[in-house]
């Protein structure tokens, strides 16, 4: 995990490309884990979620997990304008 924010998620779900577009709009860097192309990504994600696939769900290098996040709430954990972009 070490230096990097990574992101859980599925290519079809919308909050998942909202979450992604708040990383790429402040350009903060992540790494993307689509859980659907990636088991381990799966295993992990419903690890953290008593069992369910609940995306995005967002690593960060502190250790703290965001799940589903609003915008703001999300927003607010990267130090960022919650007005928007």
């Amino acid at each position: 995990m070490a230096d990097e924010i990574i992101i859980y998620g599925t290519s079809w779900c919308g909050d998942s490309r909202r979450a992604r577009r708040i990383f790429d709009d402040y350009h903060i860097p992540y790494r993307w884990v689509d859980i659907d192309e990636d088991m381990e990504g799966r295993k992990f994600v419903e690890s953290v979620n008593n069992g369910f696939r609940s995306v995005p769900t967002i690593v960060f290098p502190d250790g703290s997990i965001l799940v589903e996040p609003r915008s703001t709430e999300l927003k607010r954990k990267l130090g960022v304008d919650s007005e928007g972009v």
